[in-house]
């Protein structure tokens, strides 16, 4: 969620996405924790292997959930209804960029674009606004291996 930008699965998931993002943005729901697919995952559910059933899925779900716990100094679960306001997304985007709440990432196919669109401090995520950071000269950015870039700040391959 941090790191949306338009893109995913299918056409299909993309456009539920997007009615998603437009509907945070406008205030008019909350992020609802739930045990298992969510709003998001609508449009993956008629899949014959639907992936958000995987055990890999749910594990990253829940170092998710236990990362943000730990974040927010209290315990998240199901039900639990959380405010996209922007200095919550603020400081979420910040320890996820600072690796903080990203053990979740580990195995999950869309890690490389969350690492570019951290890096660039969250330009255009369509849920909340990216990060009012200054920009730091390239010899200053994180060389932690999951904040960065799949080419590397200077474009070269690592």
């Amino acid at each position: 969620m941090l790191t949306y930008v338009g893109k995913g699965y299918t056409s299909g998931f993309v456009e539920n996405y997007d009615r998603v993002a437009a509907r945070l943005n406008a205030g008019e729901e909350d992020i609802e924790l739930v045990d298992g697919p969510d709003d998001i995952c609508t449009g993956l559910l008629c899949e014959s292997h639907a992936h958000c059933f995987n055990e890999g899925v749910v594990q990253r779900d829940e170092a998710a959930r236990l990362s943000v716990s730990t974040l927010l100094n209290e315990t998240l679960a199901p039900g639990k209804r959380l405010r996209a306001r922007p200095d919550f997304l603020a400081k979420m985007r910040l320890a996820f960029a600072a690796g903080d709440i990203r053990q979740a990432c580990r195995g999950c196919q869309w890690i490389r674009l969350c690492d570019r669109i951290a890096a660039s401090g969250f330009a255009g995520v369509k849920i909340g606004e990216r990060l009012q950071t200054t920009a730091k000269p390239a010899t200053h950015c994180s060389n932690h291996p999951m904040l960065r870039p799949k080419d590397g700040w200077f474009g070269r391959k690592l």
